[in-house]
């Protein structure tokens, strides 16, 4: 009997199962003749944790270790600025500079997935893993932790 994948279903599925998998905390290149290991520990994995989801349900053309290279090919693939968060959309925090919230590194813009009721799925630096914080990462002062500069949608997912 013939079935429909359920896309953006699916997608939310993987990337809120993804809470707490280990998977994303090392990657090896070679830099300069030498093996290295280019996540740090997790520590910069938010680009490669959200193009592997991307790249796994083909709404990208690569995997990516950056989140400029990650950001073009998500606009080369028909990824679209979006104005109001959505399920299954995925966000572009600012860069930082003040290195006092323990969720991201100082200086280091930052990307993830929204999953609804002020929730956003993320690869964080203090703990190399994926795990649940608010999408702004909480409030400050009335303002955002971290504000959102940018926010993406793939008319594929419905």
């Amino acid at each position: 009997m013939p079935h429909t994948i359920l896309l953006l279903d699916s997608y939310l599925a993987i990337i809120r199962g993804s809470v707490g998998s280990k998977m994303f905390r090392a990657f090896f290149a070679e830099i300069d003749g030498k093996k290295t290991e280019i996540t740090q520990k997790g520590n910069l994995s938010c680009a490669f944790f959200v193009s592997f989801i991307l790249k796994y349900f083909d709404l990208i053309a690569h995997g990516h270790m950056t989140i400029t290279g990650l950001i073009r090919d998500m606009e080369a693939s028909g990824w679209k600025r979006i104005k109001k968060p959505k399920p299954g959309c995925v966000l572009v925090w600012e860069a930082v500079h003040d290195g006092g919230n323990k969720f991201y590194t100082s200086g280091h813009r930052h990307i993830g997935f929204f999953i609804g009721k002020d929730k956003a799925v993320s690869n964080l630096s203090s703990r190399g893993w994926p795990a649940v914080t608010h999408w702004t990462f909480g409030v400050k002062n009335g303002k955002a932790a971290r504000r959102v500069e940018t926010m993406y949608w793939n008319t594929r997912l419905k």
